[in-house]
């Protein structure tokens, strides 16, 4: 069976307007709102019928002889409640303005039910020999039970509210999920492109080099490589230890390309690997120390990542050597991928994750910090 918030999950992603969700209500809705209502109206009954005998036995009548008349008077009060309980539920989508007319209504002519009741309780216990109607006595009954029930009325309504605060809370909830969802799905989409234009490239530069049969090798890996990306799922973390095995399959394409400038180590916490990360969150760093670090020299580049564990964060690091490379090539956010990993971290983990660049003569590093999980 298909629970509540399941089905609101999935009307919200099919495009639902969730405050249209916020006022429809639910079965699940329907029997919570009834069970919340029959406990806080046994309550408050039970505080009624507490407070009127200790009133009346301050003011002289046995609490004790009294107390199954009370019983009976507060049972009709319970049950005209249900009537006003019923009609403002049926009644809540109109304006607060009409609820407390509504209820304020019904409160006078609930009221003088009640008081009619009382007076009929008290005669089919009293027996008294003689009886006379007191204006000013029914009058009391009547101000005090009006203002009983319009009591409960508030109650109520406020309780109804807070349901309807809570359902809309829960929706927006729902639509904010959704909404990051997109942002994150299309961020990391956003990496295969760039990904497969830079690696096509290096293909290419091996076939303009002659080095077919090592372009051949290259396209296969590839292959392999890109049919693991695109079955990850983009909401779905990772171990450390899965992300890392992605990045050096791809840097061994890379590889392929310059096998004798190119050198890479990893060096990670034993704890740090079990670690989750966003999946494919390392990859642009490590496509822009290939294209920034290794690409334009002629010499030995080496590239490095390293991740540790500090208390309940996850630091990691890629950094590269430069040889000749203007600082406007690498300057951090000037390029897709180093502003892809900044836009993902931040969707994601917001003020609890923070991503650093730093740039130097000899290196530039890129210094990721995530919240700690396993």
């Amino acid at each position: 069976m298909t629970s509540v918030p399941e089905e609101r999950a999935r009307s919200v992603r099919g495009g639902a307007n969730p405050h249209a969700l916020a006022g429809a209500t639910t079965t699940q809705d329907r029997k919570a709102i009834t069970a919340t209502t029959v406990k806080l109206a046994a309550l408050f009954w039970l505080c009624v019928l507490l407070s009127d005998s200790l009133l009346w036995g301050i003011a002289g009548t046995d609490p004790i002889a009294s107390a199954f008349g009370k019983v009976v008077l507060n049972s009709f009060g319970a049950a005209l409640t249900l009537v006003v309980t019923a009609l403002l539920f049926r009644l809540r989508a109109v304006s607060i303005f009409t609820k407390v007319v509504i209820a304020f209504t019904f409160s006078i002519l609930a009221a003088a039910i009640y008081s009619g009741i009382d007076i009929i309780i008290y005669l089919w216990m009293a027996r008294p020999d003689s009886w006379q109607f007191d204006n000013v006595q029914f009058g009391h009954t009547m101000i005090s039970s009006t203002a009983m029930f319009f009591g409960w009325s508030c109650l109520y309504v406020a309780l109804i509210y807070s349901f309807d605060v809570r359902d809309r809370e829960r929706s927006l909830a729902l639509a904010r999920e959704e909404a990051l969802s997109a942002q994150m799905r299309a961020l990391r989409y956003q990496i295969n492109p760039h990904f497969l234009f830079n690696t096509l490239n290096s293909a290419m530069g091996l076939v303009e080099e002659g080095a077919t049969a090592r372009a051949q090798r290259m396209m296969v890996s590839l292959s392999a490589f890109l049919r693991q990306t695109l079955e990850l799922d983009p909401m779905k973390d990772v171990t450390l230890a899965a992300e890392l095995a992605l990045q050096e399959d791809y840097l061994e394409i890379e590889r392929e390309r310059f096998p004798d400038r190119m050198r890479f180590t990893i060096d990670v916490e034993e704890a740090a690997l079990q670690a989750l990360v966003p999946n494919l969150i390392l990859q642009p760093l490590v496509e822009n120390a290939v294209r920034h670090g290794v690409e334009p020299c002629t010499g030995e580049v080496g590239i490095r990542i390293t991740a540790w564990r500090e208390g309940d964060r996850l630091g990691i690091r890629v950094e590269n050597d430069l040889c000749s490379v203007e600082e406007s090539a690498v300057r951090p956010g000037s390029r897709i991928g180093l502003r892809n990993v900044a836009e993902r971290l931040s969707a994601r983990f917001g003020a609890d994750s923070g991503f650093e660049t730093k740039l130097t003569p000899a290196l530039f590093r890129a210094e990721i910090r995530l919240p700690w999980a396993v």
